[in-house]
């Protein structure tokens, strides 16, 4: 009996408690949930109060005598797709603006810095018509909701963001290539304010360029923010330009074109050191080295523009051809001496047996002798002697070539206007 009168008291406090815990809950709730939809109301009002009477078709300070200023940053992830064939680059970038609009102007919140708008408040809002000028083709992102951000802050400066990735056009000077260093731009533009209405100014810190952003043939070298306004119909157009330097990187054509290149033509040398009389095999490495070469030639142009100018690699290419070439017709000339010397050795046989028949077998010989030291021999030393000088003549013309053509399109600074 006492133990049930226990267990009831025991039940009867557990209740209790938890009638307490849920009063006391259902009292903070309400608390709670008025201050979040005070919260949302008050920022509800302001949105509701600042957009009623807003045109956004029209640019801020319009019937004033100073234009909207507009600062502008790229925060640029990568660059890459670079092509010489279509003279483009493909670089993907945040373009954030920032420019102040008084009719935005609102009471400052508590623990509220801006007013952060979504995709679909940001239409009813003015944004400069910032376009890229020397694009040809972009797209903005979208995945997985539209990739762009605008802050409003107490004072009516803005903050918009977007994210976009473009293929830009980039007049490419390859005289130098693959040795060359380009310099490529970002054209940046107001298409339909005049200058009177609207400025385009590079912000203080005008670049933020990813930490992980590496390009596969390319250094990347220094950013520079430069003013390119623009004049069109009599009227002056905003226009900021962020310029940086591509510096090829030398590793893959060494690997690709140079060093191959050079053991086809060391390859085509051999031929000095085989037999004159060796016809089928200097024919057949002469032939070899002259249809590799060509061979490798067309393939390392295969990804260049048609261009009327000489490029670094036609030059390299073209030498590389001659000289193996040059190594086949020395085969052909040495053939042809060889060839003759055996025409005036036979020629001389038959005039010497001619002479013996007419002679007594003493002068015999004589006259053999007589003729072959003074007809057969120099043509001979002839032959075998072009081929001993152009073991040295070669390698050393060879060696001048490299000297000259490495020197010349390291140091050499060509004048890119010269081109266009």
């Amino acid at each position: 009996m006492k133990w049930s009168i226990f267990q009831m008291l025991s039940h009867v406090f557990i209740i209790v408690a938890f009638s307490i815990n849920i009063a006391s809950t259902s009292t903070t709730s309400p608390m709670a949930l008025s201050a979040t939809t005070t919260t949302k109301s008050e920022r509800q009002k302001v949105l509701d109060a600042l957009l009623k009477d807003y045109d956004s078709r029209i640019p801020p300070n319009y019937e004033d005598d100073f234009p909207v200023e507009v600062e502008v940053q790229l925060h640029i992830t990568n660059i890459d797709s670079i092509s010489e064939t279509n003279m483009e680059f493909t670089f993907g970038a945040f373009i954030r603006q920032i420019w102040r609009d008084d009719r935005l102007i609102y009471k400052k919140l508590p623990r509220l810095r801006s007013l952060e708008l979504d995709s679909k408040f940001m239409d009813k809002v003015w944004v400069p018509d910032l376009f890229l000028a020397n694009e040809k083709a972009a797209h903005f992102h979208i995945v997985t909701v539209p990739n762009k951000l605008m802050h409003i802050y107490p004072d009516g400066k803005i903050l918009y963001s977007v994210r976009v990735t473009a293929t830009l056009k980039c007049n490419m000077d390859l005289r130098k290539y693959p040795l060359d260093t380009q310099e490529c731009s970002v054209f940046m533009e107001s298409y339909a304010y005049s200058t009177e209405n609207l400025n385009f100014n590079w912000n203080s810190i005008p670049v933020i360029k990813d930490p992980m952003l590496i390009l596969p043939q390319f250094y990347l070298g220094e950013f520079h923010a430069l003013r390119c306004d623009k004049q069109y119909h009599e009227l002056n157009y905003t226009c900021v330009e962020l310029r940086f330097e591509l510096m090829r990187s030398l590793g893959y054509y060494m690997t690709q074109v140079y060093i191959p290149s050079i053991l086809i033509v060391i390859l085509s040398w051999l031929s000095f050191w085989l037999d004159k009389d060796a016809v089928p095999a200097r024919i057949s490495l002469g032939l070899l080295t002259v249809l590799t070469m060509t061979t490798q030639s067309a393939g390392a142009r295969a990804s260049l523009p048609k261009v009327s100018y000489a490029k670094g690699i036609d030059v390299w290419m073209a030498a590389c051809l001659i000289f193996v070439f040059a190594a086949l017709i020395e085969f052909a000339y040495v053939n042809v001496l060889s060839r003759v010397q055996k025409r005036h050795r036979k020629d001389m046989t038959e005039k010497a047996n001619h002479e013996i028949k007419e002679n007594n077998a003493v002068n015999r010989d004589v006259v053999i002798r007589k003729g072959i030291f003074n007809m057969f021999l120099p043509s001979e030393d002839k032959a075998r002697t072009l081929d001993r000088i152009s073991r040295s003549v070669f390698p050393l013309s060879f060696g001048v070539f490299n000297l000259i053509y490495w020197l010349v399109y390291i140091f050499w600074v060509p004048d890119r206007d010269s081109i266009h």
